[in-house]
């Protein structure tokens, strides 16, 4: 006799989910012929009657209930298509068996097993996010001593926790780690996942080895104010990725998680969704999960089905939904779109929307058309935020000029028109900036870029060129409209290239720098602290308006302010190798403007030679640059300094 129907309804879960005295399953194989849930794990396993799924002929699905089936029980699916009888992971596993993949178990998981602690967070505002991107494999891993153990093992998300009171005194307010879903092998960028909805058990540490971790995270929520958690609590590879999330909540820091919609692997094994009916003649026009399309090694998602739109909208919800993620940044979705996921992207971004209003959707977007991303239906895809590469492209062409020496023309007014939002775009918030991100820094066969302080540097990362340069590269980044971006260790002027892999232990950021090992390391951080705080102070470097001008050779300033308030911010940089005495800057109100920021205080901080302008200009010279008054002030060599009136700040 099939397995019963008790609790079974059209609106059943896929997966396994626990129910209060057992487990409902659903499970999508449309073509199979036969699918039996093997309780308890495959090896060894027999099909037995009260095991077989029931199947609806008009969805594909096959349906259960079992009785008495509890938390953290395997289980595994039992195939039989027209081209033969084998095991099949769910592919909405929660958890996967650490042991053995890809041949291993899913696992029943109880979702209400870890006890968050983040009911007071709120996400912040769209326009105030400060992003700080990561690799959990490579980030942060320490043994009892203190010693760096990344060249070791790959580390873990209980690892990177490690860091989140460095990350909130710091200023971020969110942090967006690659991907954490389950790859084949130890370890990779993460973008060819292959079980969506489990976490990848490297980034998880095993029961066995929680002890020290155990008392680290009681600690950082102690510090909080918030209750312990006890081994069998934290035990999961599902409440490890939770306990992260919540202690950035109680921190202050928003989590975004990146997903990869566009394809699955490669590596997918002959247990994965892959021919996931076991089908006569495996080829590109049966296989339920994907088109006939491939992307990046993997299979492109066959978004023309009804199931597989359902499979990735409810992915992403469980993100929002299970993991309290804050959004998601959504990988590569000019692939996505080209390959016949417009219509998934339209239904995807409203459904989320729907469900968590303020969770923000950023679209990594590189069509011809970028506005199409964040445009709402029916004329755009939907998302809130798109990537931006003008601003990045402009400041790299810019310092590369710039390193070449004094004597060279410097196009910074192509700064100036990147500084502007993207065409078609109707809040400055929409571009997602950065000037470093995994893709552009990452030291791969393919052409890539330098970091940051070897573009400045000109091949000296140390120099004082490379120093100043910089602070006033990462100054624009974090004064202009859009939300930042940061990637891991550009907050302290790491210049080498980075690697996912444990075993280049020449690519990972040298957190001994910073920690005092470097103290232009620890000044530039500093400084970018400053910087972020500066943002986060000030609301007009978080709004809409912007007027750029080019008051003089490797010059260029910009007027930020809040439409109806006022509240001004005047920037000024400069990429000139002298300070300039005696510089005339146009200001658009007359009176004394505050010298909020000057990037030559955090070289040899506090700098002893420091040139700027005592705390303050007075605007009360003749008209400049199309203002009615100017100020002179004094223009520091490779500098960024930042100027206000917003006496409610006073």
């Amino acid at each position: 006799m099939p397995a019963v129907q008790d609790h079974i309804t059209s609106r059943t879960p896929m997966g396994a989910t626990r129910v209060a005295d057992g487990v409902t399953v659903r499970f999508w194989a449309p073509a199979a012929e036969r699918v039996h849930v093997a309780f308890g794990g495959a090896v060894g396993y027999r099909p037995r009657p009260q095991d077989e799924l029931v199947r609806d002929p008009g969805t594909g699905h096959w349906t259960g209930f079992f009785p008495g089936v509890g938390a953290r029980t395997k289980y595994r699916f039992l195939v039989q298509g027209r081209g033969g009888t084998g095991f099949k992971r769910d592919p909405y596993a929660r958890e996967l068996e650490r042991y053995g993949y890809p041949d291993c178990d899913s696992i029943v998981v109880d979702g209400d097993a870890y006890p968050w602690h983040d009911a007071g967070f709120r996400t912040p505002a769209f326009s105030d996010l400060i992003v700080y991107q990561f690799h959990v494999g490579v980030f942060h891993a320490v043994d009892a001593q203190g010693g760096d153990i990344r060249a070791k093992r790959v580390a873990k998300l209980l690892d990177a926790v490690q860091r989140v009171p460095y990350l909130a005194e710091l200023g971020v307010t969110a942090v967006q780690p690659l991907p954490v879903v389950e790859f084949q092998g130890e370890w990779s960028l993460g973008y060819n996942g292959t079980d969506l909805f489990s976490p990848e058990m490297d980034y998880c540490v095993a029961p066995e080895e929680l002890g020290p971790y155990l008392a680290v995270v009681n600690g950082l929520l102690a510090a909080r104010g918030a209750g312990a958690v006890t081994a069998e609590q934290l035990a999961g590879q599902v409440s490890q990725l939770k306990a992260f999330v919540d202690i950035c909540h109680l921190y202050g820091i928003a989590v975004l998680i990146d997903v990869v919609y566009n394809h699955a692997g490669g590596g997918l094994d002959a247990q994965s969704l892959d021919y996931i009916d076991l089908p006569a003649d495996p080829g590109p026009d049966n296989n339920a999960y994907f088109s006939a399309e491939g992307w990046a090694g993997g299979r492109v998602f066959g978004y023309g089905r009804e199931e597989v739109r359902r499979y990735l909208i409810d992915n992403a919800t469980m993100f929002l939904e299970e993991y309290h993620a804050d959004g998601l940044r959504f990988d590569e979705v000019s692939v996505m779109d080209a390959k016949g996921g417009w219509f998934l992207c339209q239904e995807l971004t409203e459904q989320l929307r729907r469900r968590k209003p303020g969770a923000v959707q950023i679209a990594e977007y590189w069509g011809g058309h970028r506005w199409l991303a964040v445009h709402r239906p029916p004329a755009g895809m939907g998302f809130d935020i798109g990537y931006s590469d003008a601003l990045r492209d402009a400041v790299r062409a810019t310092l590369a000029e710039a390193a070449a020496g004094a004597h060279v023309e410097v196009g910074i007014g192509r700064i100036g028109a990147a500084l502007r939002p993207p065409w078609g775009f109707e809040h400055g918030w929409q571009a997602y900036q950065c000037l470093e991100n995994h893709d552009l820094v990452l030291d791969a066969d393919d052409h890539r870029e330098p970091r940051l302080a070897a573009l400045a540097g000109g091949g000296d990362a140390r120099s004082w060129y490379a120093r100043s340069r910089s602070r006033a590269a990462t100054g624009v980044l974090l004064t202009a409209p859009g939300v930042p971006m940061l990637f891991m260790g550009q907050e302290f002027l790491e210049d080498k290239l980075w690697s996912d892999s444990p075993d280049r232990p020449d690519r990972l950021i040298w957190w001994d720098g910073v920690d005092g090992a470097d103290r232009h390391m620890a000044d530039f951080r500093r400084c970018v602290r400053d910087l972020i705080h500066l943002r986060r102070t000030f609301p007009a470097l978080r709004a809409d308006p912007i007027h750029v001008w080019q008051p003089g050779e490797r010059v260029l300033a910009w007027q930020r302010w809040v439409p109806g308030e006022g509240r001004d911010v005047v920037v000024v940089v400069s990429l000139s190798e002298s300070t300039a005495d005696g510089f005339a800057l146009g200001f658009p109100r007359s009176g004394r403007w505050r010298e909020v920021f000057n990037s030559d205080y955090y070289d040899h901080f506090p700098n002893p030679w420091v040139r700027g302008n005592a705390g303050g200009v007075d605007a009360d010279g003749p008209p400049r640059q199309g203002f009615a008054q100017s100020a002179v002030l004094t223009l520091p060599a490779n500098s960024i300094l930042v100027f206000t009136r917003d006496e409610s700040l006073a």
